[in-house]
């Protein structure tokens, strides 16, 4: 018993079943009828996985039965990647007598094939679509319309293949000729209304950008102006007039005006509000949101475009946007964000309305119109009140300049009286001064005729003080003369002394006490007949970068002090160097390393190398220095 009660219920599941697969509902058209838009049951749909199907196999008998109700109130291509194909059934109650087109409204959708019968029963082809040119179009229209063949009574079916890469609403309308040309027109004078709209906000904040350079009227130009590609890139305004023979950019339109909307949008809601001042955090949080926008933008851009298609994560700047203006408002008291929050609540609501036209409800409390055109409205509601926002801050500050100007004018009354009492208090200070000055200059006149006389004494005993400076003045000549000789006779004795006598490092010191000395010493040996440049041998020279060095102004050579001399790659001192050469000299090449270094204050080993080099030098030149006495050591230092 139970086993038939199943039966009977699988049997009733599939007749209820198949009657839903086949069943379809006719749409009556009369020649009253101006428009009809398919919905539910009046379309059935099939999905054509493999995009593989033709006209002649979906309208055969044996594909008949394979499309199924449709079960949304606006059928969608849920499998991206396959074909759909739709079809409607029209029963013309009678002869139309007028041209009626079938129009798609989703301007998106990449391909459309329309086949439509003719009189005689034969499916003519027509295809529209994003992915064609704008030329190839039956009507050039922003929407896709496909004429239809025959008006004549009785029942046709009506087969669309639809493609696209973004998942679309496939809203199908029946139109007579001149209910689409009624309507075409309205809507775009709506559109010029819109764009023109914009194009005034922009012009206008452009003019308030050049007259008060705030960078916020800069971004909202930029923000109102991405509102509108956007719009145009949705409406198809975009592909019609920008870019009609180009539509593979209709694939970036959508994402790149995005981007600059939810960017400037940011962008604009911190310079608006002032949100780096009144809420630090949020614009942490804002420049966050707008660096990884950017991240996303570029990987959709460059690695794959599919993704631009997510479009609702758009809410998420909205929404940041919408909760920064009500903090502000809320929170900081802030007056022109009350207009900004009010923006944003329209928009949002448009988006809301949006949604829920796409998914079909918004015939449920709203008409069709106001549903599909809910975000157009709202972006114009709230450009409207974003102005509102700036004018109200222009008039916050515009108070603001006005209170600080009667701040200064009536600081500057005040002022004006403090000066006048001021000047009051000097003027009467003034009189008692002058009096006190009248009486210091009796005094002062008095003391001046004792200063004359004193001064009379003065210039008597300034003139004795002349001529005893001048003759303290003669007496200096006569001393300064006697210290030159003096000091000549000093040297001539000490040169004479170290010539005449071994004396020790200390007294040698005196001689030569430093670099600059000895290196004078063996500049004037080394040139006293003049000098000649080893390289070029000119005779003109200038100092070089080495004190007592000099270069050649013909060829630019610089010729060390120290070279062709015994001191060449000298690594001591250079007076120590001096006085070795000095002891070797007067021991005769016979002191030792060890007294050398004991006298001198080196290492022996240093010692021993400079004694080796001087002793070979001397057993060179004995013929030069024999018979030079104390003074030969001198002729050691340059090398012949």
């Amino acid at each position: 018993m139970l086993r038939k009660v199943i039966n009977r219920l699988v049997y009733f599941f599939i007749f209820f079943s198949a009657h839903q697969v086949i069943a379809q509902q006719v749409v009556n058209i009369d020649t009253n009828t101006k428009e009809h838009i398919f919905v539910n049951k009046e379309i059935v749909c099939l999905e054509d996985i493999n995009r593989n199907l033709t006209i002649e196999e979906v309208k055969s008998a044996a594909y008949q039965d394979k499309f199924i109700a449709n079960k949304d109130f606006y059928p969608k291509n849920y499998n991206r990647k396959a074909a759909y194909w739709y079809r409607i059934k029209v029963r013309f109650n009678e002869k139309l007598g007028h041209s009626a087109i079938i129009e798609f409204f989703d301007q998106i959708t990449d391909h459309v094939e329309a086949y439509l019968p003719d009189e005689n029963g034969n499916y003519v082809k027509s295809k529209a679509g994003a992915d064609l040119s704008f030329r190839e179009r039956s009507f050039h229209h922003k929407n896709f319309q496909f004429l239809i063949n025959t008006d004549k009574k009785g029942e046709y079916f009506y087969y669309f293949r639809v493609e696209s890469k973004d998942q679309v609403n496939v809203i199908i309308v029946f139109r007579t000729v001149e209910r689409f040309i009624g309507y075409a027109l309205s809507e775009y004078i709506m559109f010029g209304f819109f764009y023109g709209m914009i194009v005034i906000f922009s012009f206008h904040n452009l003019l308030m950008f050049l007259a008060v350079r705030r960078r916020q009227y800069l971004f909202y130009i930029l923000y109102v102006l991405s509102v509108g590609m956007f719009e145009m890139s949705t409406d198809g305004i975009a592909f019609q007039y920008l870019w009609p023979n180009q539509p593979v950019w209709n694939e970036y339109a959508y994402g790149v005006s995005l981007f600059f909307l939810s960017t400037f949008g940011l962008i604009f809601t911190k310079e608006l509000l002032h949100v780096k001042i009144k809420a630090p955090k949020i614009n942490t949080v804002i420049n966050l949101l707008i660096i990884i926008r950017l991240i996303y933008f570029l990987v959709c851009l460059f690695y794959n475009t599919d993704w631009f298609k997510y479009k609702f994560l758009e809410f998420i700047p909205l929404s940041l946007c919408f909760f920064t203006g009500i903090y502000i408002w809320w929170k900081k008291q802030y007056g022109p964000a009350r207009f900004f929050v009010l923006g944003y609540f329209f928009l949002s609501l448009g988006f809301i309305i949006k949604i829920v036209h796409i998914l079909g409800w918004s015939r449920l409390f709203i008409g069709n119109v106001v549903g599909y055109y809910s975000l157009s409205f709202g972006f114009l509601l709230e450009m409207v009140f974003l102005s509102f926002a700036i004018g109200d801050q222009v008039r916050i500050l515009r108070r603001k300049k006005e209170n600080a100007r009667k701040q200064i004018i009536k600081q500057m009354q005040v002022n004006a009286e403090l000066k006048d009492n001021i000047n009051k208090e000097l003027e009467d200070k003034v009189v008692v001064r002058t009096k006190e000055v009248q009486q210091k200059s009796a005094e002062l006149q008095q003391k001046n005729i004792t200063i004359e006389h004193q001064n009379e004494e003065l210039l008597s005993k300034n003139t004795l003080l002349e001529h005893q400076a001048e003759e303290i003045s003669r007496m200096n000549i006569l001393l300064e003369k006697d210290n030159i000789n003096l000091k000549t006779n000093i040297e001539k004795v000490r040169e004479a002394r170290v010539n005449a006598t071994e004396v020790d490092f200390e007294e040698f010191s005196l001689k030569y006490p430093d670099k600059d000395s000895c290196y004078k010493f063996l500049a004037d040996m080394k040139w006293e007949n003049g000098y000649a440049c080893i390289k070029c041998s000119n005779t003109s020279y200038c100092n070089g970068k080495v004190p007592f060095n000099r270069r050649c102004t013909k060829c630019a050579y610089e010729e060390s002090v120290l070279h062709d001399t015994i001191f060449e790659n000298n690594r001591i001192p250079i007076n120590k160097a001096f006085y070795l050469v000095y002891l070797m000299y007067n021991h005769k090449g016979a002191i030792s390393s060890h007294k050398l270094s004991e006298r001198i204050g080196i290492r022996q080993s240093t010692c021993w190398t400079y004694a080796s080099k001087v002793k070979k030098v001397m057993e060179d030149r004995k013929k030069d220095i024999k018979g030079s006495g104390k003074s030969g050591w001198s002729k050691l230092i340059i090398n012949k």
